[in-house]
């Protein structure tokens, strides 16, 4: 059941993925035409219909920004999700043999395994909290902490 759970995680990705790609192009495409849109409108003479097209332009740039952020989150949750369904496999490996089922040592490796995937630093603080035995709300508020104060500071990649 946990790799039947991984598998239709990828599966949805891989539809995504061609969705986002699809968008992806039509975005280039879009920054282009703006662009060359832009470049006619400052070959014209001023006046005020040239500056309104002008002030459109800009503010479809201003879009254009902001989808370019929501790329970069889907970027992120795809990410997020490939962990998940590594960490299903790994669990799954992991409980289908009594023998690594039953030996603290295997488990120990497993929960290493699952940090050393993690690049950032909200994500590996929740980890923790949960490893810890703090409640699944405990370990969200540390993480979203965590976040707050670094958007607050600088921008954290991944």
């Amino acid at each position: 059941m946990l790799i039947l759970s991984a598998i239709q995680v990828e599966d949805m990705m891989t539809e995504a993925d061609l969705s986002v790609n699809t968008l992806t192009e039509s975005f280039t495409s879009i920054v282009e035409h703006m662009q060359a849109i832009n470049k006619h409108l400052l070959a014209l003479n001023s006046c005020d219909i040239r500056d309104e097209a002008l002030v459109c332009c800009s503010e479809t740039t201003d879009k254009i920004q902001a989808s370019i952020v929501a790329f970069q989150f889907y970027d992120r949750m795809q990410q997020c999700l490939q962990h998940v369904t590594s960490n299903l496999k790994g669990l799954s490996e992991l409980v289908e043999s009594p023998k690594r089922l039953y030996n603290p040592t295997e488990w120990r490796q497993f929960q290493h395994e699952i940090r050393s995937r993690y690049t950032m630093e909200s994500e590996k603080l929740m980890f923790d909290a949960i490893v810890q035995g703090k409640s699944i709300d405990e370990a969200l508020s540390i993480k979203n902490t965590h976040q707050e104060e670094d958007q607050s500071d600088n921008i954290e990649l991944f």
